[in-house]
């Protein structure tokens, strides 16, 4: 073999070798292989950078306000903020054309997580006109958990303080924003949601 058509073949090797297919969040199933709700991580808890997933380059990216990064004049996120894969908050019912969102109550885990969550309740959010539901959830794996609820129930008796601590955050972290919160529901309000939003 000849040194050109050497140097043809190690150039053609290195091109598909750089070649990384990025991972579509979006796109992957809402339930894991274990038949569990699973929840994709935008921003970490203790984070006051606005972190979103970017459906056309399929990268984490912070989000920008007026060609500036936008950060949360406010306390950090209390937990970890993401939306649920295959799901969809279509306009034409009033949503806001993103993914369902959800707050994973937790510690805090890395952008990009892909986590395994059971639904406890619903907060249901009007955000300037539009239904902006957060899904409040748990992860299934104990050993990440930091409260012991199970169901909207326990959530409710147990952690009243929390319900309204997650209130007042949304109330106050954005202020160019008119939020609503019409009451909260149940975890099969929740699962319905999913359900109605799933693609």
């Amino acid at each position: 073999m000849n040194n050109n058509k050497l140097v043809f073949i190690l150039m053609i090797l290195l091109m598909f070798s750089s070649c990384e297919t990025k991972v579509d969040y979006g796109e992957i199933p809402l339930y894991s292989s274990n038949n569990n709700i699973q929840a994709v991580i935008e921003i970490p808890a203790g984070t006051n950078k606005k972190i979103e997933y970017n459906k056309t380059s399929k990268a984490f990216e912070i989000d920008k306000k007026n060609g500036k990064d936008r950060v949360i004049d406010f306390l950090p996120y209390i937990g970890n903020y993401g939306f649920f894969p295959s799901t969809f908050s279509n306009p034409d019912e009033g949503g806001d054309g993103d993914a369902i969102d959800v707050l994973v109550l937790s510690e805090n885990v890395s952008t990009g997580t892909i986590i395994e969550v059971k639904p406890i309740a619903i907060m249901k959010l009007i955000d300037d006109g539009e239904l902006d539901y957060k899904i409040i959830a748990v992860p299934i794996d104990k050993k990440m958990q930091i409260i012991k609820a199970n169901n909207y129930l326990e959530f409710s008796e147990n952690y009243a303080e929390l319900k309204q601590i997650i209130e007042l955050w949304f109330y106050n972290y954005n202020k160019d924003d008119t939020a609503v919160i019409k009451g909260w529901g149940s975890e099969l309000e929740a699962l319905n949601e999913l359900k109605h939003s799933s693609l």
